[in-house]
């Protein structure tokens, strides 16, 4: 779900190469997500492992991973701890879809139809407890560094870009790290470079979104897009207002400017909605003020290509051959970075 503003907020693409020697923070749900639901194969179905455990996240982790630290990014992965309470009806929600989903899929596969099968099945894996620890191991073994965040790993990934100078950006397919203060936030870097879609093919590339260019854009500060934000919908409120759209939205913030005021003007609306919808704004804005997050250290440890190999090969069935010709690109990456490290030391 998450926040939609992407009508009115401007954005750039750029290539992957734009990114190099940045840190960036990677939402880490997000992005296993995205491994999740487009690392398919033809008829909708995770990749499995021979005892038909999913490993379409640790192939997501390990290729799409080696192609990014190969262009010279510095990968932070942070992952959630416990939701607030706020959240419990997206969570709701999302089990709904996922029924529905479920429904379809059984429908498309019966009339083989391919395409919706596809389409579906992406909507029915979720992460488990086992898949959450394989993948901070995985991703640690591989250099990457991994935070644990107290609450949401998004709000704590934009803690860390605006607090450190060394953090350049956040990524996320969603908007709402732009609502906990994201100075830039960096959006399709987990996909694949292309996407089918009915038309024919398309050349996915990535996209950053500047915080300060978009409140200078929209003509307004952050207080006034997080109650944008919850006029819209977020996570903690996800139908939001109904009949309350993005340029709505905007217009609404910027004529009442101050949150008290906002919400003073749709009290009407806010008491139409039905009770499992109503919310309490305070308490949204305040997650978004002030959301849960830490300090823990960063540490980048060094590649073990034993562990990687046990993981991948040993447990889950990856070929031999084409995980050796990766950690090949891991050690040829680590030995660059020896050199200009020492360049630097004694140049």
């Amino acid at each position: 779900m998450g926040l939609n503003i992407k009508e009115i907020i401007p954005r750039k693409e750029i290539k992957i190469s734009d990114l190099k020697d940045k840190t960036v923070c990677v939402d880490a749900y997000n992005m296993l997500y995205q491994f999740l639901s487009t690392i398919r194969q033809p008829d909708g179905t995770p990749l499995m492992d021979n005892k038909k455990r999913i490993t379409s996240h640790l192939s997501g982790i390990f290729y799409r991973n080696i192609n990014l630290l190969s262009e010279g990014l510095k990968l932070i992965y942070v992952f959630d701890g416990k939701p607030p309470l706020l959240k419990s009806l997206t969570h709701q929600r999302r089990g709904e879809l996922r029924d529905i989903a479920k429904e379809r899929y059984g429908e498309a596969k019966q009339s083989e139809d391919f395409e919706a099968m596809k389409r579906y099945s992406s909507q029915l894996t979720r992460l488990n407890e086992e898949m959450i620890q394989e993948s901070k191991e995985l991703l640690e073994a591989m250099g990457v560094a991994v935070i644990q965040a107290p609450s949401e790993g998004e709000s704590q990934a934009a803690y860390l870009n605006r607090t450190n100078r060394e953090i350049y950006a956040t990524v996320s397919q969603d908007y709402d790290s732009l609502l906990f203060g994201a100075t830039r936030l960096v959006r399709n870097l987990g996909l694949a470079r292309r996407r089918k879609t009915f038309s024919g093919w398309v050349e996915i590339n990535p996209e950053i979104i500047e915080l300060d260019r978009v409140l200078n854009l929209l003509e307004i500060g952050l207080d006034q897009l997080i109650c944008l934000g919850i006029l819209i919908g977020t996570d903690y409120n996800p139908r939001g207002i109904p009949g309350i759209g993005q340029k709505k939205a905007l217009e609404i913030v910027r004529r009442y400017k101050q949150p008290f005021l906002i919400f003073k003007s749709i009290e009407e609306q806010m008491m139409n909605l039905s009770e499992e919808d109503r919310f309490n704004w305070q308490d949204i804005f305040q997650l978004f003020h002030e959301p849960e997050v830490n300090n823990e250290e960063i540490q980048f440890k060094e590649l073990d290509e034993e562990k990687i190999k046990k993981i991948l090969v040993d447990k889950h069935d990856f070929s031999h051959e084409r995980v050796d010709k990766h950690l090949k690109k891991l050690f040829e990456l680590k030995e660059k970075k020896k050199q200009k490290d020492l360049t630097g030391w004694f140049g």
